[in-house]
């Protein structure tokens, strides 16, 4: 979904997309541990958040990411910036809700300006088959052969959509 994203960002003239991921190593001893990665997001003109939903909220690593990154607030550093969401999950529902609320509170925690999916869902190309306004959503079935889930292709489509309205919406606050 944040490949889809970015493919949305990058068809807005003079808009570019940098998709950073928490990995595990950039977690010890519970903490994220990474500044350059920080610093990373310091300079972004907005930040797109994502995180799948694991019973009901964020993943682990994507809290200890917050976490840290509770010193940008206390500077203010996000402040203005514009902020967006997407999760995904196995579930139709999977309360992916809950995931969305945590990254539009802690984008508000920031001061961020938050930005919600525009989309109608639309039968015809499934574009937010799952209804979600306040960010993008994305669901797969759980496939137990080992191979790796398949976005719905409405879902990449919205998220698409959603990078697209991110970089616009950039590009009005510039």
């Amino acid at each position: 979904m944040a490949e889809a994203i970015a493919e949305g960002v990058q068809q807005v003239p003079n808009s570019t997309a940098q998709l950073l991921r928490i990995r595990g190593e950039q977690i010890q001893n519970g903490r994220f541990q990474d500044e350059a990665f920080l610093q990373e997001l310091d300079t972004a003109h907005a930040i797109v958040f994502g995180s799948p939903t694991y019973m009901g909220g964020v993943a682990a690593q994507f809290k200890a990411f917050a976490d840290a990154a509770s010193s940008r607030w206390f500077q203010q550093q996000w402040k203005n910036k514009i902020a967006g969401g997407f999760t995904h999950s196995a579930g139709l529902s999977g309360d992916k809700q809950g995931t969305l609320l945590y990254l539009a509170i802690n984008a508000a925690q920031h001061g961020m300006i938050w930005v919600g999916n525009s989309e109608l869902t639309n039968p015809t190309t499934s574009v937010n088959r799952l209804g979600s306004y306040l960010g993008v959503m994305g669901q797969s079935d759980l496939d137990f052969s080992g191979q790796a889930p398949q976005i719905a292709e409405g879902d990449r489509l919205t998220a698409v959509l959603y990078g697209k309205r991110i970089a616009e919406i950039v590009q009005k606050f510039a």
